[in-house]
Protein backbone atom coordinates (compact mmCIF):
# COMPACT_ATOMS: atom_id res chain seq x y z
CA UNK A 1 0.00 0.00 0.00
CA UNK A 2 1.63 2.83 -1.09
CA UNK A 3 1.72 6.08 1.59
CA UNK A 4 -0.86 8.86 0.43
CA UNK A 5 0.80 12.36 -0.55
CA UNK A 6 -1.05 15.84 -0.25
CA UNK A 7 -2.69 17.14 -3.70
CA UNK A 8 0.09 18.48 -5.46
CA UNK A 9 -1.80 20.67 -7.43
CA UNK A 10 -3.42 23.11 -4.72
CA UNK A 11 -0.04 24.20 -2.80
CA UNK A 12 -1.91 25.79 0.78
CA UNK A 13 -2.46 22.02 0.60
CA UNK A 14 0.92 20.39 0.14
CA UNK A 15 3.03 22.84 1.84
CA UNK A 16 1.05 23.33 4.59
CA UNK A 17 -2.11 20.91 5.92
CA UNK A 18 0.25 18.45 3.91
CA UNK A 19 3.44 18.61 6.46
CA UNK A 20 5.30 15.73 7.44
CA UNK A 21 7.11 13.00 5.30
CA UNK A 22 4.82 10.20 5.28
CA UNK A 23 7.34 7.44 5.59
CA UNK A 24 4.52 5.40 8.21
CA UNK A 25 1.91 6.40 5.72
CA UNK A 26 -1.34 8.57 6.82
CA UNK A 27 -3.32 5.76 8.69
CA UNK A 28 -1.50 3.53 11.85
CA UNK A 29 -3.13 0.91 13.25
CA UNK A 30 -2.09 -0.03 16.67
CA UNK A 31 -3.47 -3.76 16.01
CA UNK A 32 -4.83 -6.02 18.98
CA UNK A 33 -3.19 -8.93 20.43
CA UNK A 34 -5.10 -12.21 19.84
CA UNK A 35 -5.45 -14.78 22.01
CA UNK A 36 -7.12 -18.09 21.94
CA UNK A 37 -10.62 -17.95 23.15
CA UNK A 38 -10.12 -19.81 26.18
CA UNK A 39 -6.98 -19.31 27.17
CA UNK A 40 -5.80 -15.85 26.78
CA UNK A 41 -2.12 -16.81 28.30
CA UNK A 42 -1.42 -18.16 25.43
CA UNK A 43 -0.49 -15.85 21.78
CA UNK A 44 -2.73 -17.07 18.77
CA UNK A 45 -0.17 -16.14 16.47
CA UNK A 46 -2.38 -17.46 13.51
CA UNK A 47 -5.10 -15.38 13.82
CA UNK A 48 -2.17 -12.10 14.19
CA UNK A 49 -1.23 -13.19 10.65
CA UNK A 50 -4.82 -13.34 9.50
CA UNK A 51 -5.70 -10.24 10.90
CA UNK A 52 -2.42 -8.34 10.01
CA UNK A 53 -3.20 -9.06 6.51
CA UNK A 54 -6.42 -8.15 6.82
CA UNK A 55 -5.80 -5.07 7.92
CA UNK A 56 -3.04 -4.33 5.77
CA UNK A 57 -5.93 -4.76 2.64
CA UNK A 58 -8.16 -2.34 4.32
CA UNK A 59 -7.00 1.44 5.15
CA UNK A 60 -3.61 0.88 7.02
CA UNK A 61 -0.43 1.77 5.62
CA UNK A 62 1.05 0.62 8.81
CA UNK A 63 1.11 -1.29 11.76
CA UNK A 64 2.09 -0.99 15.13
CA UNK A 65 2.43 -4.96 17.05
CA UNK A 66 2.96 -4.55 20.79
CA UNK A 67 1.68 -0.98 21.63
CA UNK A 68 -0.55 -0.46 23.90
CA UNK A 69 -3.39 -1.33 21.95
CA UNK A 70 -1.60 -4.64 21.64
CA UNK A 71 -1.74 -4.95 24.95
CA UNK A 72 2.26 -4.89 25.91
CA UNK A 73 2.36 -4.51 29.55
CA UNK A 74 1.12 -8.14 29.37
CA UNK A 75 3.17 -9.28 26.57
CA UNK A 76 6.51 -10.59 27.33
CA UNK A 77 9.34 -9.95 25.50
CA UNK A 78 9.91 -13.34 23.74
CA UNK A 79 5.62 -13.27 22.90
CA UNK A 80 6.30 -9.37 21.21
CA UNK A 81 9.56 -10.71 19.27
CA UNK A 82 7.44 -13.84 17.90
CA UNK A 83 4.83 -11.30 16.81
CA UNK A 84 6.84 -8.99 14.92
CA UNK A 85 8.22 -11.63 13.26
CA UNK A 86 5.16 -13.44 12.17
CA UNK A 87 3.87 -10.17 10.97
CA UNK A 88 6.45 -8.96 9.17
CA UNK A 89 6.62 -12.61 6.81
CA UNK A 90 2.42 -11.97 6.72
CA UNK A 91 2.01 -8.29 4.87
CA UNK A 92 5.75 -8.29 3.78
CA UNK A 93 6.56 -5.15 2.53
CA UNK A 94 2.61 -4.27 1.67
CA UNK A 95 2.78 -2.02 4.75
CA UNK A 96 5.31 -0.84 7.42
CA UNK A 97 5.63 -3.08 10.21
CA UNK A 98 6.72 -0.64 13.44
CA UNK A 99 7.51 -2.40 16.73
CA UNK A 100 6.17 -1.33 20.10
CA UNK A 101 10.09 -1.66 21.65
CA UNK A 102 9.52 0.67 24.42
CA UNK A 103 9.83 0.09 27.89
CA UNK A 104 10.46 2.43 31.04
CA UNK A 105 13.75 0.83 31.36
CA UNK A 106 16.49 2.81 28.51
CA UNK A 107 18.11 -0.98 28.80
CA UNK A 108 15.23 -2.79 27.89
CA UNK A 109 14.47 -0.47 25.03
CA UNK A 110 17.42 -0.66 23.78
CA UNK A 111 17.62 -4.04 23.61
CA UNK A 112 14.39 -4.35 22.14
CA UNK A 113 15.15 -1.85 19.67
CA UNK A 114 18.23 -3.78 18.47
CA UNK A 115 16.01 -7.11 18.29
CA UNK A 116 13.63 -4.99 15.79
CA UNK A 117 15.74 -3.81 14.08
CA UNK A 118 18.06 -7.19 13.04
CA UNK A 119 14.28 -8.70 12.44
CA UNK A 120 13.93 -6.44 9.68
CA UNK A 121 11.23 -4.25 10.83
CA UNK A 122 10.51 -0.69 9.47
CA UNK A 123 10.66 1.33 12.82
CA UNK A 124 9.86 1.50 16.48
CA UNK A 125 7.17 3.13 18.63
CA UNK A 126 9.08 4.29 21.75
CA UNK A 127 6.92 5.66 24.75
CA UNK A 128 7.63 8.06 27.36
CA UNK A 129 9.24 5.89 30.38
CA UNK A 130 5.56 5.34 32.55
CA UNK A 131 5.91 4.71 36.68
CA UNK A 132 9.18 6.24 37.10
CA UNK A 133 9.06 9.68 35.91
CA UNK A 134 12.10 11.23 34.60
CA UNK A 135 12.68 14.28 34.36
CA UNK A 136 12.64 16.10 30.68
CA UNK A 137 16.56 15.15 30.43
CA UNK A 138 16.22 12.03 31.62
CA UNK A 139 13.23 11.75 28.62
CA UNK A 140 16.04 13.31 25.92
CA UNK A 141 19.36 11.02 27.56
CA UNK A 142 16.47 7.49 27.42
CA UNK A 143 14.90 8.57 23.85
CA UNK A 144 18.26 9.59 22.44
CA UNK A 145 20.19 6.09 23.36
CA UNK A 146 17.63 4.42 21.73
CA UNK A 147 17.78 6.27 18.79
CA UNK A 148 21.50 5.98 18.12
CA UNK A 149 21.51 2.06 19.23
CA UNK A 150 20.06 1.48 15.61
CA UNK A 151 20.64 4.77 13.78
CA UNK A 152 19.25 3.25 10.35
CA UNK A 153 15.61 2.23 12.38
CA UNK A 154 13.11 5.18 11.95
CA UNK A 155 11.64 5.82 15.57
CA UNK A 156 7.79 7.53 16.07
CA UNK A 157 7.60 9.10 19.70
CA UNK A 158 5.10 8.05 21.78
CA UNK A 159 3.67 10.53 24.39
CA UNK A 160 0.42 9.54 26.64
CA UNK A 161 0.47 11.34 29.42
CA UNK A 162 -2.53 9.90 30.96
CA UNK A 163 -0.70 6.03 31.00
CA UNK A 164 2.74 7.20 32.06
CA UNK A 165 2.53 9.95 34.22
CA UNK A 166 4.02 12.29 32.82
CA UNK A 167 3.77 14.61 29.52
CA UNK A 168 7.10 14.96 27.20
CA UNK A 169 6.76 18.97 26.74
CA UNK A 170 6.82 20.80 23.17
CA UNK A 171 10.10 22.16 23.74
CA UNK A 172 11.23 18.27 24.18
CA UNK A 173 9.89 16.52 21.63
CA UNK A 174 11.43 19.32 19.26
CA UNK A 175 14.63 19.08 20.83
CA UNK A 176 14.07 15.08 19.79
CA UNK A 177 12.95 16.30 16.76
CA UNK A 178 16.68 17.18 15.47
CA UNK A 179 17.97 13.41 16.03
CA UNK A 180 17.99 11.91 12.44
CA UNK A 181 16.32 8.95 12.83
CA UNK A 182 13.49 10.35 14.96
CA UNK A 183 11.10 10.85 12.16
CA UNK A 184 7.78 10.85 13.61
CA UNK A 185 5.46 11.32 16.77
CA UNK A 186 2.10 10.09 18.14
CA UNK A 187 1.15 12.74 20.00
CA UNK A 188 -1.67 11.71 22.53
CA UNK A 189 -1.92 13.83 25.25
CA UNK A 190 -5.30 15.73 24.47
CA UNK A 191 -3.80 18.99 24.43
CA UNK A 192 -4.41 20.50 20.91
CA UNK A 193 -2.41 23.54 22.17
CA UNK A 194 0.48 21.50 22.54
CA UNK A 195 0.17 19.54 19.69
CA UNK A 196 0.43 23.22 17.63
CA UNK A 197 3.50 24.35 19.52
CA UNK A 198 5.08 20.89 18.61
CA UNK A 199 4.21 21.65 14.85
CA UNK A 200 5.75 25.09 15.30
CA UNK A 201 8.77 24.00 16.57
CA UNK A 202 9.61 21.62 14.53
CA UNK A 203 10.85 21.00 10.97
CA UNK A 204 7.98 20.29 8.13
CA UNK A 205 9.22 16.76 7.56
CA UNK A 206 8.97 15.54 11.02
CA UNK A 207 5.69 13.40 10.98
CA UNK A 208 2.63 13.91 13.55
CA UNK A 209 0.19 11.68 14.23
CA UNK A 210 -2.72 12.15 16.29
CA UNK A 211 -3.34 9.46 19.54
CA UNK A 212 -6.80 9.60 19.19
CA UNK A 213 -9.50 8.86 16.14
CA UNK A 214 -12.04 11.22 17.64
CA UNK A 215 -9.55 14.41 16.80
CA UNK A 216 -8.27 13.24 14.11
CA UNK A 217 -9.66 15.29 11.30
CA UNK A 218 -9.24 18.26 13.69
CA UNK A 219 -5.35 17.96 14.06
CA UNK A 220 -4.77 17.86 10.50
CA UNK A 221 -5.83 21.06 10.12
CA UNK A 222 -3.13 22.04 12.42
CA UNK A 223 -0.21 20.16 10.29
CA UNK A 224 -0.54 16.36 11.44
CA UNK A 225 0.53 13.79 9.42
CA UNK A 226 -2.13 11.01 9.68
CA UNK A 227 -3.35 8.89 12.71
CA UNK A 228 -2.30 6.53 14.96
CA UNK A 229 -6.02 4.17 14.86
CA UNK A 230 -8.19 1.79 16.91
CA UNK A 231 -10.78 2.87 15.03
CA UNK A 232 -9.18 1.39 11.31
CA UNK A 233 -9.88 -2.08 13.43
CA UNK A 234 -13.67 -1.29 12.25
CA UNK A 235 -13.40 0.77 9.60
CA UNK A 236 -10.08 1.38 7.83
CA UNK A 237 -11.00 2.17 4.91
CA UNK A 238 -13.30 4.67 5.69
CA UNK A 239 -10.46 6.50 7.69
CA UNK A 240 -8.16 6.40 5.37
CA UNK A 241 -10.63 7.67 2.71
CA UNK A 242 -11.36 10.84 5.24
CA UNK A 243 -7.45 11.70 5.80
CA UNK A 244 -7.18 11.16 1.78
CA UNK A 245 -10.13 13.43 1.10
CA UNK A 246 -8.87 16.02 3.46
CA UNK A 247 -5.46 16.20 1.84
CA UNK A 248 -6.94 16.84 -1.61
CA UNK A 249 -8.97 19.42 0.15
CA UNK A 250 -12.14 17.96 0.02
CA UNK A 251 -12.59 19.21 3.33
CA UNK A 252 -16.81 19.00 3.29
CA UNK A 253 -16.70 15.63 2.29
CA UNK A 254 -13.92 14.30 5.05
CA UNK A 255 -16.07 15.89 7.39
CA UNK A 256 -19.19 13.82 6.70
CA UNK A 257 -17.10 10.55 7.32
CA UNK A 258 -15.72 11.89 10.59
CA UNK A 259 -19.23 12.79 11.86
CA UNK A 260 -20.44 9.49 10.96
CA UNK A 261 -18.20 7.83 12.70
CA UNK A 262 -17.68 9.73 15.38
CA UNK A 263 -19.96 7.54 18.08
CA UNK A 264 -17.72 4.90 17.22
CA UNK A 265 -14.54 6.87 17.90
CA UNK A 266 -15.69 7.50 21.41
CA UNK A 267 -17.47 4.42 22.63
CA UNK A 268 -14.49 2.60 21.39
CA UNK A 269 -12.84 3.67 24.49
CA UNK A 270 -16.01 3.35 26.69
CA UNK A 271 -13.97 1.06 28.62
CA UNK A 272 -10.29 0.78 29.00
CA UNK A 273 -8.41 0.23 25.51
CA UNK A 274 -8.65 -3.02 23.70
CA UNK A 275 -11.53 -3.88 25.49
CA UNK A 276 -14.36 -2.68 23.65
CA UNK A 277 -12.22 -3.00 20.23
CA UNK A 278 -11.85 -6.75 21.44
CA UNK A 279 -15.40 -6.75 21.49
CA UNK A 280 -15.86 -5.02 18.32
CA UNK A 281 -13.65 -7.85 16.21
CA UNK A 282 -15.54 -11.08 17.93
CA UNK A 283 -18.73 -10.01 16.97
CA UNK A 284 -17.40 -9.00 13.14
CA UNK A 285 -16.00 -12.88 13.68
CA UNK A 286 -12.36 -12.45 14.33
CA UNK A 287 -11.53 -14.45 17.27
CA UNK A 288 -9.19 -12.46 19.14
CA UNK A 289 -10.01 -13.90 22.73
CA UNK A 290 -11.03 -11.54 25.57
CA UNK A 291 -7.74 -9.82 27.00
CA UNK A 292 -5.75 -10.41 29.67
CA UNK A 293 -5.74 -9.81 33.54
CA UNK A 294 -5.79 -7.11 35.10
CA UNK A 295 -7.91 -6.17 31.81
CA UNK A 296 -11.36 -7.90 32.22
CA UNK A 297 -13.76 -8.35 28.92
CA UNK A 298 -16.55 -6.35 28.01
CA UNK A 299 -19.60 -5.85 29.92
CA UNK A 300 -23.19 -6.54 28.66
CA UNK A 301 -23.85 -2.95 28.34
CA UNK A 302 -20.43 -2.27 26.76
CA UNK A 303 -21.07 -4.81 24.47
CA UNK A 304 -24.46 -4.07 23.36
CA UNK A 305 -23.06 -0.19 22.28
CA UNK A 306 -20.56 -1.44 20.43
CA UNK A 307 -23.10 -3.79 18.83
CA UNK A 308 -25.58 -0.81 17.87
CA UNK A 309 -22.79 0.93 16.53
CA UNK A 310 -21.97 -2.50 14.05
CA UNK A 311 -25.32 -2.53 13.01
CA UNK A 312 -25.97 1.20 12.23
CA UNK A 313 -22.90 0.55 10.07
CA UNK A 314 -24.76 -2.26 8.67
CA UNK A 315 -21.30 -4.21 9.57
CA UNK A 316 -23.74 -6.69 11.68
Amino acid sequence: MVALEANKTDPSLSTYYGRGNPVFGRVVTAMVTPFKPNNPKEVDYTVAEQLAVHLAKNGSDALVIGGTTGESPTLTWSEQYELFKVVKQAVGSSVKVIAGAGSNSTDEAIEATIRADKMGLDGTLQVVPYYNKPPQEGLYQHFKAVAECAPDLPVMLYNIPGRTGINMSAEMTARLAKIPNIIATKEASGDIDQFVEIRRLTDPEFAMYSGDDAIALPLCSVGATGVVSVASHIVGNEIHKMIELFFEGHVSEALDIHLKHAGLFRDLFCMANPIPTKAALRLLGWNVGPPRLPLTDATDECTEIITNHLKSLSLL
